[in-house]
């Protein structure tokens, strides 16, 4: 993976450090985000540690990987400001599921679009995947502008896939095929 596949204008996509434990402990137990996950129970750090400390960070190996997202920043301090995943990675059928979260006072920057279109590059021109997809819950306005934005087309619905704030919530399937 070369630098410039992972450096923007205004962000840098790298690999999760020891030093990121807060910074994922305070995401993965905000329940907030779980509504658009499938978890409903709190991480302790301990877990959060050994998942950053046994990750061998090969995408073949554990089917994902998780890149964190740092806003560029002068004299080299950046600040990681949310996270890109690729998860159900299949080599063979050649796709991923891309999911993506930034801090809520770093939305609407252009942030996201630029980290997603990183991503995009990185799984077309260097892993070679033929398809990206992503499932989004239909309230979720900003996730479906951004992946619409970056080119992935609707092209299914879950009806009442999620019980979320006492209600059923569609989940919309999006996907990208590599030109």
């Amino acid at each position: 993976m070369t630098q410039k596949v992972f450096q923007g204008k205004k962000i840098l996509l790298r690999a999760i450090e020891p030093s990121d434990l807060e910074f994922m402990y305070t995401i993965e137990n905000d329940p907030a985000i779980w509504r658009v996950g499938n978890t409903l129970v709190p991480y302790s750090r301990y877990q959060l540690e050994q998942y950053i400390m046994s990750s061998q960070h090969d995408l073949y190996a554990e089917k994902q990987i998780r890149l964190m997202i740092d806003l560029l920043l002068p004299e080299n301090r950046n600040k990681t400001i949310g996270v890109i995943d690729l998860y159900d990675f299949e080599p063979h059928h050649e796709h991923a599921g891309v999911g993506i979260y930034l801090l809520p006072e770093e939305q609407e920057k252009g942030y996201a679009s630029e980290a997603l279109q990183m991503l995009i590059h990185y799984c077309f021109e260097i892993l070679k995947l033929h398809m990206l997809y992503c499932n989004i819950t239909a309230d979720n306005t900003h996730s479906i502008r951004l992946f619409e934005k970056a080119g992935f087309l609707k092209c299914g619905l879950k009806k009442e896939w999620r019980y979320l704030d006492n209600g059923w919530l569609d989940e919309l399937m999006f996907q990208l095929i590599r030109p």
